[in-house]
């Protein structure tokens, strides 16, 4: 598939906007009420959807939430994905507080090749204050477990926002002189009602600057043919690599190659527009195969060239907040 002639190859699904997590960032201040079930695709649903974008060129997939194992029979739904022969690489990002070592030895031996783990704090009490939940030791218990049963690369994404976690920048990237773990700092992307402030916002540069006064310089990596957004780099001697996701700082829209399926059934070519296309009520309407691809290829053709989030802002924010998105 072909979208401002970028390649569209990596379907990201969301497949629940519940999460056992409510952290600060991500959940909007206000009460907001849960997708009912009847609106949420099914399983079936989401496998015919990606089935038909895999017939149109994509071939990678990760699956999301809200948070993804929280909904039933995900692994049942995940055995059935895994058996897309056309797909060569499909991920999950979980906050792992469910992931026992059998649990992800399981999905291993379905065919997962990675497990992107969201972690913004080192300290339990801090991650308690963070996350709504105390869960740390189950988090990190995962995150070994996935290490030591040889998942590679273990991923792991941290937001960082002054005043809550930026004291812990240099711990956290020093995880990748112990581990070979990918460690990518994200930069906060104010997505619709949330709590924090413009000015908590942290970008790539001050949080470069914090690694290398600490731990030393750190020596770009190139980048491969199948590699994400992530600029990635290495500190001396270590196994591991310190990543930067820039949304905000640098724009990297003119290489996504991503299309989002919603836990709706909408499609949205675009992370921060609000921009989306229904599909799931067409496929629930009896659609053709062909009519839906029309949908999928008429949904990219929306895919814009750049965002403007970060600009003039709040008047550029998406409404939508992350967990109804599958960020």
């Amino acid at each position: 598939m072909i979208a401002g002639g970028r390649s569209i190859n990596y379907l990201r699904i969301s497949v629940t906007d519940r999460c056992n997590f409510r952290c600060q960032y991500c959940m909007p201040a206000a009460p907001f009420a849960v997708i009912p079930h009847h609106d949420i695709a099914t399983y079936e649903e989401i496998l015919k959807i990606t089935r038909l974008a895999c017939e149109m060129g994509i071939t990678k997939v990760r699956v999301t939430g809200g948070e993804p194992f929280v909904r039933k029979d995900i692994f049942s739904f995940l055995e059935r994905l895994c058996r897309m022969d056309v797909l060569s690489d499909i991920s999950i990002t979980t906050n792992g507080a469910i992931l026992t070592r059998d649990k992800i030895q399981a999905l291993m031996d379905m065919g997962i090749k990675r497990l992107n783990f969201s972690l913004d704090t080192l300290d339990p009490d801090r991650f308690a204050a963070i996350t709504g939940r105390n869960r740390f030791e189950r988090v990190w218990d995962a995150i070994m477990s996935a290490h030591t049963l040889g998942m590679a690369p273990v991923k792991i994404n941290t937001v960082v926002l002054r005043g809550i976690n930026d004291d812990e920048i240099a711990a956290i990237a020093g995880l990748t002189r112990t581990y070979p773990f990918h460690i990518r700092f994200i930069e906060y992307m104010p997505m619709g009602e949330s709590p924090m402030e413009k000015q908590q916002q942290m970008l790539t540069t001050e949080i470069s600057e914090i690694i290398e006064a600490e731990l030393g310089p750190l020596t770009p990596m190139p980048h491969k043919a199948n590699d994400g957004p992530a600029k990635k780099f290495q500190l001396q001697d270590a196994p591991g690599v310190v990543g930067f996701i820039t949304p905000i700082s640098s724009h990297f829209c003119s290489e996504c190659n991503r299309l989002r399926l919603t836990s709706r059934g909408t499609l949205r070519p675009c992370l921060l527009h609000n921009y989306e296309k229904d599909i799931l009520t067409p496929l629930r309407n009896g659609a053709s195969d062909i009519q839906l691809k029309g949908i999928i290829q008429a949904a990219l053709g929306h895919k814009p060239l750049f965002h403007t989030l970060g600009e003039n802002m709040p008047k550029n924010i998406p409404i939508s907040h992350m967990t109804s998105i599958g960020g």
